[in-house]
C-alpha cells in the first residue's frame, strides 16, 4: 500500500530559476516516507524506543522536470521489498494533472543503534508496511564506478545545522554539499548517491571531484581519504 502526501511549491524551496531544487525533491521524499512511518506506528520515536532505526544506503533519483513555485505536486512512496537487514523503496512525484515530474530508488539498512550495526528484520518490524509493486525504471546499480583522476578540494567541519535527529548529517545535507562543486548551468538529470558512513559534528570532510563525460562525481571523504558519501550527477 502506498503513501501520498500533497504540497505546494513554496519560495523557501527554490532556487534562481524558480524551480523547486533539487535538494528540495529530496526533502519531500524524506518526509513522505516519514510520514508513512509515522502513520502506522513505526515513526522516529517508536523505533528510538526499540533502539532501532532506517538508514539511507542508496539514492537514484531522476528528474523528468522541476516544478515552478506555486505548483500543486503529490508525492507518493512505497517499500517493494524486505530482505535480511535491507528494505528498497520507490517514490515518485507527480503534478495534480498527473504529470510525472520525478522517481526514485531507494536503499535502507534496518540499524541497531544501540550497537552500530545493521540488524534482521522481524515481521514486526515490518507490520504495516504492505509491499507495493516495484516501479518500472532502468535501475542503476548501487555502487558508483569511481575514476582514478580526482581533484582534491578544501576541506571543511560539519556543522550543527547539517545534522538531524540521529545526531549525524543528514542525507540531503551531502547531497548540497556535492552541489556546491558543480559547474555553473548544469542540468541535473539524474542523482545516484551512496552513503558509506556517519559523518558527525566537527568531522572533517575532504572533498574530491571527477570529472567524465556527461557526469560528475563528487566523494566526500574523512580526513584518511574514506567517503562518506559519493554523488553522482548526471
Amino acid at each position: 500500500m502506498s503513501y501520498s502526501f500533497d504540497g505546494r511549491v513554496r519560495y523557501s524551496e527554490i532556487g534562481e530559476n524558480g524551480c523547486l531544487t533539487l535538494p528540495g525533491i529530496l526533502n519531500y521524499f524524506q518526509d513522505c516516507c516519514t510520514f508513512h512511518s509515522e502513520s502506522i506506528g513505526l515513526g522516529v520515536d517508536a523505533l528510538k524506543k526499540k533502539e532501532k532505526g532506517w538508514v539511507l544506503s542508496a539514492w537514484q533519483v531522476v528528474v523528468n522536470r522541476y516544478p515552478r513555485m506555486g505548483e500543486d505536486i503529490r508525492t507518493t512512496t512505497w517499500p517493494y521489498d524486505f530482505r535480511g537487514f535491507l528494505g528498497k523503496r520507490n517514490f515518485t512525484m507527480d503534478t495534480a494533472e498527473g504529470e510525472r515530474l520525478a522517481y526514485a530508488n531507494t536503499l535502507w539498512t534496518h540499524m541497531n543503534i544501540r550497537t552500530g550495526f545493521p540488524e534482521k528484520l522481524t515481521p514486526e518490524d515490518t507490520a504495516g508496511y504492505e509491499l507495493g509493486e516495484k516501479l518500472k525504471m532502468d535501475y542503476a546499480p548501487r555502487k558508483i564506478s569511481v575514476p582514478e583522476d580526482r581533484t582534491e578540494k578544501e576541506a571543511f567541519v560539519v556543522q550543527k545545522h547539517h545534522l538531524d535527529t540521529n545526531h549525524h548529517v543528514n542525507n540531503c545535507q551531502y547531497v548540497r554539499m556535492a552541489a556546491d562543486y558543480l559547474p555553473e548551468g548544469f542540468k541535473i538529470r539524474q542523482l545516484r548517491a551512496e552513503y558509506k558512513q556517519q559523518a558527525k559534528l566537527h568531522d572533517t570532510i575532504c572533498p574530491e571531484v571527477c570529472c567524465e563525460t556527461g557526469k560528475i562525481i563528487i566523494l566526500l571523504n574523512n580526513e584518511d581519504g574514506v567517503p562518506y558519501t559519493v554523488v553522482e550527477f548526471a
